[in-house]
């Protein structure tokens, strides 16, 4: 009997192709982390050669960073449940993947506080619902409006 075949092979199959995706995960996430910090260096620094000042530049940086690792860490969390999810779990595992979520999760915690200055359960009493999705209709808005002036210029000239 082949030693892919029988009761267990397909346990086996499951298990080492959700491996694969929990690899995936984390290699994505460390990505988005260094990709931000490129990006935050790149932004931070177009913002201070435009004479914005260093306490912009530094802003942007931070706050451009800041996103990117939490970005990151989420990602991480995710690679760790698909991980524990699809192993064969002990309590010695679910201890450990339960103590990687809290530090994660304090440390995405920390993050936002730093890049927004509230604490998140008082950002909810700060800006409703209705007031999030009113920005981010008027963000799309204005981003459609410049996509259709730049249209038209290239039109015209």
């Amino acid at each position: 009997m082949p030693a892919s075949s029988g009761p267990y092979a397909d346990r086996m199959e499951f298990e080492e192709t959700f491996t694969v995706v929990a690899v995936v995960f984390e290699a994505v996430g460390a990505l988005a982390m260094i990709i931000g910090f490129v990006v935050a260096i790149v932004l931070g620094a177009r913002s201070l050669v435009r004479h914005e000042g260093g306490g912009v530049a530094f802003s942007v940086l931070r706050n451009t960073l800041g996103a990117a690792i939490l970005l990151g860490l989420e990602v991480l969390v995710a690679a760790d449940l698909i991980r524990t999810i699809t192993s064969k779990p002990s309590i010695e595992d679910a201890l450990i993947l339960g103590i990687i979520v809290v530090i994660r999760t304090v440390l995405s915690m920390s993050i936002q506080i730093e890049i927004e200055g509230v604490l998140p359960w008082r950002r909810a009493l700060l800006t409703s619902g209705g007031q999030l999705l009113g920005q981010a209709v008027a963000r799309d808005s204005a981003a459609a409006r410049e996509n259709s002036a730049a249209d038209a210029r290239r039109t015209s000239g």
